[in-house]
């Protein structure tokens, strides 16, 4: 019998008093960290019904908070149940510092160190000490003891990736990080990311939906051998063959004495804070390990797609943006005889266009089908109540994306359903603006994506407007839709944009209870040999090929500059998308990319 929240509340209470916990901590994340998390380890969406892919709850003896990002401050309220949960945004109300405020001296606080960061378990117990609270890891965590009905894990098969999808063999990889890790001064390091290790091995998975990885973690010493901790079942036959040589595979239930064992040996280990769990640094650093704090050493060469997946992330571009076209053209035509379909019927429509690609996977996210004022939610899902139906003289927003055998794909594109107000045509060209502004700009090495923001923003802010979430995101090749260390955004990490880094362009508004627009490519940094006096300079190369919607611009708005963009990029498209289309699919593109 299903539970209710209540139910699931008095429960994880219980077992909180077995263990003498006044309050315990609930991230969003699992066991591996990654922003997406497999249904059997959702353990904040069992407790909260909270379904966004950022939160934190803490669950004390009487109450319960949820903290969330600006992405879902109308979503939390709408799906979480303000009689048992208080509601507040993290970055304005830290979760931690909260909760320092809210319990005596002497409490203890409980966490599971499996699903935190090492970064964050330094930072929460200096914080909670201050108040002398304890911060205590737990040996059972009080939502697996509570979730009765938990799925069971999926039991996929791995894929093993050939080489012509991804420029370089597993062997030359590892001996290339290897060296690198050697050059930090360390013996060993913990790859947590799983796109990392799908990376590295040249594998990919299906344990998560959307996200082509399979779940383990990994060790990696610097002379490229490497241990693979996952379920063996999930290893296809030709692995050992394919990974070439100096790769060990063995069961997560292992992981925990090979941790002990590196620690023993007095090993110096080279890990990242931020995605590496604290139970594994923590286990490796008590036996005796050496740690140096550093970012995973896979994550830059990852994000610099070499000439092989360059040309895949172009191919499937190419695909995707003429399926992308059929369905547009196919919502026009279904539009103008007064059919309008629910967000599920459209989301459904655009991924039967995808499905029949050639190298098509799967989604590399949930499609984000967001009619009228759903789309004021800027990572609005219809799966989490029921689809709204498109209504007349509004605007609809459409984020998608797939995953295929030679790259991943994102694209959004808010389109005019009816006859747009004067105000969506303004707004929407205001962000069309930004988007041009940080599409044509070239910047110098070095430059990260903090500086490169405001571009985007711009002439949002001058009138008045901004949004609440990043500009840009890093995208993987045939693997994590969302992928670090870069990003374009107002708080930087400080990684630098080099060449091969793919990102997202994607400035938005949103106006609450009215309607959301997102106008989205993927882009990727190149080196067109732009220099003077002695520093080089880098440019955005857009990926992305599909037709802005003419009838929500105005003109009268853009410079003769933005115009020329618009007119050039829309002949880019036709170009390269034309020769996969026919009939009134062609005829339809020809009218979308005419000269303004």
């Amino acid at each position: 019998m299903t539970q209710s929240i209540e139910q699931k509340l008095r429960a994880i209470r219980q077992h909180m008093a077995d263990q003498h916990l006044d309050a315990f901590i609930v991230p969003r994340a699992d066991e591996y960290l990654g922003e997406y998390v497999p249904e059997h380890n959702q353990r904040l969406h069992w407790c909260s019904d909270f379904t966004g892919s950022a939160g934190t709850v803490i669950i004390l003896k009487d109450r319960a908070a949820i903290f969330t990002d600006g992405r879902y401050t109308i979503q939390v309220r709408q799906q979480v149940n303000a009689d048992f949960f208080e509601f507040y945004h993290l970055v304005d109300t830290p979760h931690v510092g909260w909760l320092s405020e809210q319990l005596p001296a002497g409490a203890t606080v409980g966490f599971d160190s499996k699903v935190h960061n090492l970064n964050w378990y330094k930072t929460s117990v200096r914080t909670l000490s201050e108040k002398q609270i304890n911060l205590v890891a737990v040996t059972q965590n009080p939502i697996d003891l509570s979730w009765t009905d938990r799925p069971t894990p999926t039991q996929h098969m791995g894929l093993l990736l050939d080489q012509k999808y991804t420029g370089l063999s597993s062997l030359a990889k590892r001996q290339q990080i290897g060296a690198e890790i050697a050059k930090q001064g360390a013996n060993a390091s913990f790859i947590s990311a799983l796109d990392s290790i799908a990376w590295l091995l040249n594998i990919r998975g299906k344990d998560i939906h959307c996200f082509c990885v399979i779940l383990g973690s990994a060790v990696l010493m610097q002379d490229g051998s490497m241990t693979f901790f996952t379920d063996l079942a999930k290893i296809p036959a030709g692995f050992a063959e394919h990974v070439g040589e100096g790769v060990t595979v063995l069961a997560e239930s292992q992981a925990t004495a090979t941790y002990q064992s590196l620690g023993q040996q007095k090993l110096t280990i080279l890990a990242d804070p931020e995605t590496s769990n604290a139970f594994s640094l923590l286990t490796a650093e008590k036996a005796g390990a050496t740690l140096i704090a550093g970012l995973d050493p896979v994550a830059t060469p990852k994000a610099c797609k070499n000439s092989t997946e360059l040309n895949g992330m172009q191919q499937a571009h190419i695909r995707d943006g003429a399926s992308e076209v059929r369905f547009l053209c196919w919502l026009e035509n279904e539009v103008a005889q007064g059919k309008l379909y629910d967000e599920g019927f459209l989301s459904d429509k655009l991924t039967t266009f995808r499905a029949s690609n050639d190298l098509y996977v799967e989604l590399s996210f949930d499609t984000i089908s967001a009619a009228g004022s759903n789309a004021a939610m800027c990572h609005y899902n219809h799966l989490n109540g029921k689809p709204a139906t498109l209504p007349m003289n509004s605007i609809y927003l459409v984020d998608s994306g797939a995953q295929y055998l030679d790259g991943t794909t994102d694209i959004t594109r808010t389109v005019a359903i009816g006859t747009p107000s004067d105000e969506h045509k303004k707004m929407f060209t205001l962000v069309l603006k930004g988007h041009i502004a940080l599409a044509q700009v070239k910047f110098p090495v070095g430059t990260n994506g903090s500086q490169l923001d405001v571009l985007a923003r711009q002439f949002l802010w001058q009138q008045g407007y901004d949004y609440d979430h990043g500009t840009g995101h890093g995208v993987g090749c045939f693997l994590n839709v969302h992928e670090g260390p870069h990003r374009i955004a107002k708080n930087s990490n400080g990684v630098a944009l080099q060449p091969g880094m793919v990102v997202s362009n994607e400035p938005g508004y949103y106006k609450q209870d009215g309607y959301g627009i997102r106008c989205e490519n993927l882009v990727y940094v190149a080196d067109k040999g732009l220099a003077h006096d002695g520093k080089k300079f880098y440019q955005f190369e857009t990926l992305t090929l599909v037709p802005f919607d003419l009838n929500l611009i105005d003109t009268s708005l853009l410079t003769k500059n933005e115009v020329n963009w618009i007119n050039n990029y829309h002949a880019e498209v036709k170009q390269k998308i034309s020769p996969l289309l026919t009939g009134a699919d062609l005829a339809w593109l020809e009218q979308a990319t005419r000269h303004i």
